[in-house]
């Protein structure tokens, strides 16, 4: 991969966010929450992760040897290693909920209340926390109890069901989909009420934050459009079933582009710069109706047309021609391209691993009050002294804790690769 500069705007060690002196308990594993707490880490929230002797999840899943996922997620968190098994520990956790604005966790339901952690008890310590469920299923319902990894909401909530092709099995995504999604919905509604708490003096409260929810809403009117018409949407590969026409299509040298022609002018437009104008008034594809049920007859042509050229000439022929086009990129092409490089939407990062991590930057971009990636994903118990010091543990009781198996520093050195 090509190097490029630091980005010393987005790597500030001594910035302070909007959300300074915002103090988040993440108790949370894997994808959701820690997308979550990384959003509000991101903004200037001290986001402190309290993780088990094992570590969280995400550090064992590795790639050639070095934990990728949690470098990621967990840029801009502080480790808390306790075994909260033990009730010394969750007293420990306890002394510090009065000092946080927020609690994050992804336990199955009635866990945090068999550990004597229930929110009704938090919010006794702390009548001003946020507390954030994170579930499959949520708190409710007949299916609370169920696994709730992301992969079985990718199937339940439809999505896999219309994505993919009419004659294959239905695809589910190749990346977290479902807990990314209810991440950054679960950041928003943590954010809606602090505001609450901030600003109109009121209590905190608890955040039910199932996975099927969030992925539900992105897909989109399903349930009425199945109402109106009693039908279900099918696979239609990358064919859109409201606009034409709309696919990936190969090129001469192998690579894909993907074509877009959601409005009347730029269907037209299309057909015009490929030398097609008389279908502009042929029935079959003079409305989007048209277009949408004769896609196979119209790809064929548009196919035809784009197979003729290299991926690099069909961008350049249709951006000329002011048509809705773009390459369809593998990772080697994103990181050399240049507004890519030009927006450091990827950016190299101190690391002690790989010397520079690629990692994108702040999303979304304040131009007021950006975000920074401070400091990189934490050491396992990095911050235990300083933080059990707030709970009243000096340096004697802190080594008692570790020789007790309450607190851990270290962990494991390698987990299991991942892709």
């Amino acid at each position: 991969m090509e190097r490029h500069k630091l980005p010393r705007r987005n790597y500030e060690p001594a910035a302070k966010g909007t959300l300074d002196g915002v103090r988040v308990l993440d108790l949370s594993r894997l994808v959701a929450g820690n997308t979550l707490t990384q959003v509000l880490g991101d903004f200037g929230a001290e986001v402190i992760k309290v993780e088990p002797p094992a570590g969280d999840t995400l550090r064992a899943w590795q790639t050639a040897g070095v934990q990728t996922n949690w470098k990621l997620y967990a840029r801009n968190k502080k480790s808390l290693c306790l075994e909260l098994r033990r009730p010394e520990a969750r007293e420990l956790l306890a002394k510090l909920a009065p000092t946080a604005a927020l609690f994050v966790e992804s336990f199955r339901p009635d866990t945090l209340e068999r550990m004597g952690l229930a929110p009704e008890r938090l919010l006794e310590l702390n009548p001003r926390l946020v507390v954030v469920r994170v579930s499959g299923w949520g708190q409710q319902g007949p299916y609370r109890r169920r696994p709730g990894f992301g992969t079985l909401v990718e199937g339940m909530s439809g999505f896999a069901s219309f994505n993919g092709f009419a004659d294959r099995e239905p695809v589910l995504p190749p990346m977290y989909l479902a807990d990314t999604v209810a991440g950054l919905y679960g950041a928003a509604a943590a954010m809606i009420a602090l505001r609450e708490v901030e600003t109109r003096g009121g209590r905190g409260q608890v955040i039910d934050l199932p996975l099927l929810d969030p992925l539900f809403t992105v897909l989109g009117p399903q349930a009425a459009n199945h109402r109106l018409t009693g039908k279900v949407k099918p696979r239609t590969g990358s064919r859109s079933t409201n606009a034409g026409p709309r696919n990936a299509y190969r090129c001469r040298d192998g690579l894909y582009v993907c074509l877009s022609s959601s409005t009347q002018k730029m269907a037209e437009r299309l057909f015009r710069s490929i030398g097609r104008a008389e279908l502009i008034e042929d029935p079959r594809y003079s409305t989007n109706a048209g277009r949408v049920r004769h896609a196979e007859e119209l790809d064929a042509i548009i196919g035809a047309f784009v197979g003729e050229r290299t991926q690099a000439e069909n961008v350049a022929f249709f951006e000329r021609a002011e048509v809705t086009i773009g390459p369809i990129y593998d990772i080697t092409q994103i990181v050399r391209d240049p507004h890519v490089l030009e927006t450091e939407l990827i950016a190299d990062y101190p690391d002690a691993d790989m010397g520079a991590f690629p990692m994108h930057h702040v999303v979304p971009r304040l131009s007021g009050t950006p975000g920074s990636i401070r400091t990189p994903a934490p050491r396992l118990g990095e911050h235990n002294r300083a933080l059990l010091a707030e709970a009243g543990v000096d340096d004697a009781g802190y080594r008692l804790l570790l020789e007790a198996g309450v607190a851990a520093e270290g962990g494991p050195e390698r987990g299991e690769e991942a892709e």
